[in-house]
């Protein structure tokens, strides 16, 4: 498995050169031909963005632009283009990484001109496009926001630090989720579900009430809109270790689009299809949590009620949870925190809402939780909950959300 990942590893690295080099080349080749050299880039626009069902992402169409330097108003971006994907070769055969603000400002050393910082992540954008990779493989990465926590071995691949191991549960703060820690390999893992949670707030909660333990799970603070490599990493977990991801946001609009992109990307990345996770589940806050759990709740802004109507054009939102929740929020106009559990005690969410949310088959429970189960009798079957629903299967049932309560409360009390 190793020799495995670190050939996988090398061979993108290389991939990628090489296809740098023949884009190079190209431009050599139309210089040397007395042409103007030209690229063609996949259409970002909206109109060749679509929805792909079974993929259950966006991605792009077939539609393509030519950025040529022949065009005045395309030299610029056409020049800016060019000194990126030379640098995109130079960090990749380096193995150094690079931030998006360390590109705006190591153009300067070239006489590259970008008035702004937006500029410059705007065209990285294009060569992602042109190169149909993220750029995380090119070695550019955001700051950081994100950090991760739980029984997770990896071994770096990175220069100076290659073979050495580690696991996440060591640091009492979690740790970074950085370029060393995405490009990892993930050795071993005692957890079985992964939750993402929106707030740095609640995963230092989280933590000190040993989620990660008692749900036998890995706790990722996404950092609000979960960065790229944060994205990465999740798909890394789910795909790699076989761990399913369940989603925490606050119960808003903006909360519910936050777990949507992790389970299904944006528009503004439909040209990569390295960044989702279609089998995750958000769990919560729900707009229907808000009254169930009498939660302290905020007016939605205008903003938010916008927000609420252009989601609804979206088609992932025309069907299931999320076209409801949408209508519950446009219903009630209030919103809640995470944080609003507090009101009745800091541990509440953690005590009573994570059990009710996390109904699970017995052999998906840790230890801690199975030593209370030694003297009772028991089902060991999968539950779903489902309003005014009550029905027995043979590895299954389906209880209402009255029932849901009680077994919530007899497996973690």
């Amino acid at each position: 498995m190793k020799k495995k990942q670190n050939k996988e590893s090398k061979d993108k690295s290389k991939d990628l050169v090489e296809i740098l080099k023949k884009h190079g080349a190209q431009v050599y080749e139309d210089l040397e031909n007395g042409q103007f050299p030209k690229i063609s880039i996949p259409n970002r626009s909206i109109s060749n963005i679509i929805y792909d069902k079974k993929l259950r992402q966006y991605i792009l169409g077939s539609g393509t632009a030519l950025r040529s330097s022949k065009n005045t108003a395309q030299l610029r971006s056409f020049t800016q283009l060019v000194w990126l994907a030379f640098f995109a070769n130079k960090l990749t055969q380096q193995k150094k990484s690079s931030t998006l603000r360390d590109v705006y400002y190591s153009s300067q050393a070239f006489a590259i001109d970008f008035d702004d910082q937006s500029e410059s992540d705007n065209i990285i954008v294009d060569l992602e496009a042109v190169l149909t990779k993220p750029r995380e493989e090119f070695y550019v990465f955001p700051e950081e926001r994100s950090s991760i926590f739980g029984d997770l071995t990896i071994e770096y691949t990175i220069p100076g630090y290659e073979g050495k191991k580690m696991n996440l549960s060591d640091h009492p703060d979690g740790y970074a989720i950085g370029p060393s820690l995405t490009s990892s390999q993930l050795v071993d893992t005692s957890a079985e579900l992964v939750i993402a949670i929106e707030k740095g707030g609640l995963f230092t909660r989280f933590i000190e009430e040993k989620v990660d333990k008692k749900f036998k799970s890995i706790i990722l603070n996404t950092g609000g809109q979960a960065p790229r490599s944060t994205r990465t990493l999740l798909k890394r977990l789910h795909d790699e270790m076989g761990l399913p991801v369940v989603i925490l946001t606050d119960g808003d609009v903006y909360g519910e689009h936050i777990a949507m992109v992790i389970k299904s990307g944006s528009a503004n990345a439909a040209h990569l299809r390295e960044l989702t996770v279609p089998d995750a589940k958000w769990m919560g806050v729900w707009a229907t949590d808000i009254d169930k759990y009498k939660l302290p709740t905020i007016p939605m802004t205008e903003s938010d009620i916008k927000r609420c109507y252009d989601l609804q054009k979206d088609p992932r939102y025309q069907e299931g949870i999320w076209k409801k929740e949408l209508e519950v929020f446009l219903k009630i106009k209030r919103k809640a925190e995470l944080e609003a559990f507090s009101k009745y005690g800091l541990t509440n969410i953690t005590d009573k809402y994570l059990p009710q949310k996390l109904i699970l088959p017995y052999q998906r429970l840790s230890n801690l939780i199975k030593d209370k189960f030694k003297k009772v009798k028991k089902l060991d079957f999968g539950v779903e909950v489902k309003n005014n629903t009550f029905k027995f299967m043979k590895s299954s049932a389906v209880i209402p959300n009255s029932l849901a309560i009680c077994f919530g409360f007899v497996i973690f009390l």
